[in-house]
C-alpha cells in the first residue's frame, strides 16, 4: 500500500499541490463544479469580491454560489506532500510558486486564444449572414431597376409603333384614292376620243361624278410627345425603391429588436420635478418640486432621468412611447456626465440624443445639431446601441424607419439610457415618456 502511495506521489507534479489564487500549498482544498481545486478561503474571498461566480481558471460561470466541500483525497495528498517537503530547502516553495504562476499564465493565454478564435468564428458567421442578406436586397433592387428600364423602353417603342401604324394607314388610304383618281382620268381620256356624241354625254355624266374621298388638308401625323416620360419612369422607380427600402428597414428593426433589455428608471437620478410611475417605466414633469435629497447622482437643473441599468459592452435595445408630447429628449449617455450644470447635449459631452421641439421640429444633438426632416412624427422610438461598433441608432417603430444614427462613436465608460420628458408647458406637454415592451 505504501509503495502505491509513493508511486502516486511520483506521478503528480509539485505545482499541482499549489492553489492558483494564493500560489501557495493548498489549505483546506475544495473542488468546485467545473473540477478545479482551490483553498477554501481563497475561492470564498475571490467570489466575495468578484461577481458573478466564475472559475478563476476556466472562466465557467455559475448561477449561484456553489456548495464547497473539502476534497478529502487531495487534503491527504497535500498533507503527505508537506511532510515530504518540510525538510527541503526553503527556496523550493518559491520555485513551485514560479512554476504555478507560469502554468496559470499559459492557461490564461490558451483560454484567451480560444475566446479570440470563437469571436472570429462568430464574426465570420455574422459577415456571411449580412453578405447574403445584402446580396438578396441589392439583387432585388437591380431587378427592379431593370424592369423599370424595360417598361420605359417599351412605352417609347409602343408610342412609336402607334405613330408608324397611323402613318401607314393614311398612306394606304391616300394611295388607294390616287389609284381611283388615275382610273377616272383614264376613263375620261377614253371618252374624249369618242365620235358618238350621245354615247359621250351619257358616259361622261357618270364618270364626271366626283368620287367620295377624304379631305386631307386637315389630316396629319403628329409625332408623339415624350415630355415627362423619363421623369414619370424615374418617379415610379423611386416608389418601388422606397418600398424595397421600407422592407430593408423593417428587417433591420426586427434584427435589432432581438437585443431588447428590460430598462427601468433610476429614481436617484431624477430631477426633483419629475414624477415616476410605481413600476418605474413612466416619467413626466409634475410642475411641483419634490423634497428629495441632492445626492451626487441626481440632476439638479435639467429635467433628466437615467435608466437603472448600465452597459459596458455588447448590444442593447429599448423602446419609448412619445405620443402626445410636444417636447422630449431620448437616447443614451455616459455614466460620468455632468448632472449638476447646464451643458450642451452632444457626443463630446457624453450624450447621444435625439429630441423634439415645438411639436414638429426633430433634431439629433450632434455638434453642430442636425435637423431631421421627418414626414410624420414617431409615436414610439426604438433605441439601439452596439458598444463595440460605436453605433447608436434611433428607429420609428410603427413605420419601421431609421430616424438617425450616431456612428464611429468612442465609448470608454458605462452607458445608461437617457430620458427627458421636458417641461410641462402649462399642460401642453403633460404626457409621460413610457418605456414599453417590444412587440414583434
Amino acid at each position: 500500500m505504501s509503495a502505491m502511495k509513493n508511486k502516486s506521489n511520483c506521478l503528480l507534479s509539485e505545482d499541482q499541490f499549489l492553489c492558483s489564487i494564493c500560489l501557495d500549498v493548498f489549505t483546506d482544498p475544495v473542488t468546485i463544479p467545473c473540477g478545479h481545486n482551490f483553498c477554501k478561503s481563497c475561492i470564498t474571498e475571490h467570489w466575495r469580491v468578484n461577481v458573478p461566480y466564475q472559475c478563476p481558471l476556466c472562466k465557467e460561470v455559475f448561477k449561484q454560489t456553489p456548495q464547497l466541500k473539502i476534497n478529502t483525497l487531495l487534503s491527504e495528498m497535500v498533507a503527505q506532500f508537506k511532510m515530504k517537503t518540510q525538510y527541503e530547502p526553503k527556496n523550493k516553495n518559491t520555485e513551485l510558486k514560479t512554476q504555478a504562476e507560469i502554468q496559470q499564465m499559459i492557461q490564461e493565454r490558451q483560454l484567451r486564444i480560444q475566446e479570440i478564435q470563437h469571436s472570429v468564428d462568430l464574426s465570420k458567421k455574422a459577415a456571411d449572414r449580412e453578405r447574403a442578406e445584402g446580396v438578396e436586397v441589392f439583387t432585388a433592387l437591380m431587378e427592379s431597376v431593370q424592369r423599370s428600364l424595360n417598361q420605359f423602353i417599351e412605352e417609347i417603342q409602343e408610342k412609336q409603333r402607334t405613330t408608324e401604324k397611323q402613318a401607314e394607314d393614311f398612306i394606304k388610304e391616300l394611295e388607294q384614292e390616287i389609284s381611283e383618281l388615275k382610273n377616272r382620268t383614264t376613263k375620261v381620256e377614253q371618252l374624249s376620243g369618242s365620235e358618238d356624241h350621245l354615247h359621250f354625254v351619257q358616259r361622261f355624266t357618270s364618270v364626271n361624278a366626283a368620287p367620295s374621298m377624304k379631305t386631307w388638308t386637315k389630316v396629319s401625323v403628329h409625332p408623339p410627345s415624350y415630355d415627362g416620360t423619363v421623369v414619370r419612369a424615374v418617379s415610379q422607380l423611386e416608389d418601388k425603391l422606397r418600398e424595397e427600402k421600407k422592407k430593408v428597414f423593417k428587417a433591420d428593426l426586427k434584427r435589432v429588436q432581438q437585443y431588447e433589455v428590460d430598462v427601468t428608471l433610476d429614481p436617484d437620478t431624477a430631477y426633483p420635478y419629475l414624477i415616476m410611475s410605481s413600476d418605474k417605466k413612466q416619467a413626466y414633469d409634475g410642475d411641483v418640486r419634490q423634497n428629495l435629497p441632492d445626492n451626487p447622482e441626481r440632476f439638479a437643473i435639467c429635467r433628466n432621468i437615467l435608466g437603472k441599468q448600465s452597459f459596458l459592452s455588447g448590444r442593447f435595445y429599448f423602446e419609448v412611447h412619445v405620443k402626445g408630447k410636444s417636447k422630449w429628449d431620448l437616447g443614451v449617455a455616459r455614466e460620468s456626465i455632468n448632472r449638476k450644470g447646464i451643458i450642451p447635449l452632444c457626443p463630446q459631452n457624453g450624450h447621444w440624443i435625439i429630441g423634439l421641439r415645438n411639436g414638429n421640429e426633430y433634431c439629433a444633438f450632434a455638434d453642430p445639431p442636425v435637423l431631421l426632416p421627418l414626414k410624420s412624427g414617431p409615436q414610439k422610438v426604438g433605441v439601439f446601441v452596439d458598444y463595440e461598433e460605436g453605433l447608436v441608432s434611433f428607429y420609428d417603430v410603427d413605420s419601421s424607419a431609421l430616424i438617425y444614427s450616431f456612428s464611429g462613436c468612442c465609448f470608454n465608460d458605462k452607458l445608461l439610457p437617457f430620458f427627458s420628458p421636458c417641461g410641462n408647458d402649462g399642460g401642453k406637454n403633460s404626457h409621460p415618456l413610457i418605456i414599453t415592451p417590444v412587440r414583434l
